[in-house]
């Protein structure tokens, strides 16, 4: 479930980066990361199964669980290093402005 999960979160990172022209919300941040992801999770998969043979296809439904919430997390994890980096940027310059009025 978590090369499944990030694959989504990849391709669909990579889908809205394309379409979009201007790069200033540093997109190619967060398709890289889920896209190395990913690859890490198929290397996992292709080693594990490798191991179990025919009962890797057969996962017990707590394994199933566990690694859909651990998909879960690094999508989430992955945001939230997206937009510390955003914020580090500024790329629209509305954090500089905010602290600018407030100050």
């Amino acid at each position: 479930m978590t090369l499944l999960i990030t694959i989504f979160a990849a391709v669909i990172a990579t889908v809205i980066w394309y379409v979009r022209k201007d790069d200033s919300m540093k997109l190619e941040t967060l398709l890289f990361m889920y896209w190395g992801a990913a690859i890490m999770w198929l290397v996992d998969a292709i080693f594990e199964y490798m191991e179990l043979k025919e009962k890797y296809f057969t996962p017990a439904l707590e394994d199933m669980i566990n690694d859909t919430f651990l998909g879960l997390y690094v999508v989430a994890l992955g945001l939230v290093i997206w937009v510390v980096r955003l914020l580090i940027t500024d790329p629209r310059g509305s954090v500089r402005a905010v602290l600018k009025k407030t100050a």
